[in-house]
């Protein structure tokens, strides 16, 4: 390949369509946008989704589902995860989130009752299965609520 030979992509240098230049242009008089109406207007974009006065898409097809407002995404640790810690550590959302178990705490943290706990710790977390207060509390540790 030489430098002579290079040539700009196809149809990337087409010249830009000047409307309302006279009739010899083939886009005098009205420009291309018809004679009278909503189209031969300035400005007439029209609403996103309207189709005319026909119903319109997004109208057509079924309502699905539901999102409840209230509901709150908790994010779910079990208790055998808790091992990665020394003994009689504070286990609290931040020392979850520098160890890694959890990058975002969302709207809180749970702890459940999948495995053993081999370890004595103190954890401050939202909320407790009632088995993963009893395996915390079982290896003499405390299961405190913030």
């Amino acid at each position: 390949m030489n430098l002579c030979e290079l040539r700009p992509a196809e149809g990337s240098r087409e010249k830009n369509w000047r409307r309302g230049r006279g009739h010899a242009t083939g886009n005098g008089k009205t420009a291309g946008r018809g004679h009278k109406g909503q189209g031969q207007r300035s400005g007439s974009g029209g609403k996103c989704g309207f189709e005319g006065g026909q119903m319109p898409l997004y109208r057509r097809l079924p309502k699905r589902g539901f999102t409840c407002r209230n509901s709150k995404e908790i994010v779910a640790i079990n208790v055998s995860m808790l091992n990665v810690f020394e003994n009689d550590a504070v286990v609290d959302i931040d020392a979850l989130k520098a160890v890694g178990l959890i990058s975002n705490p969302r709207d809180g943290v749970k702890i459940l009752g999948e495995g053993d706990l081999e370890r004595k710790l103190t954890v401050k977390v939202n909320f407790y299965s009632k088995t993963a207060q009893e395996k915390i509390e079982a290896a003499g540790g405390k299961a405190e609520v913030i």
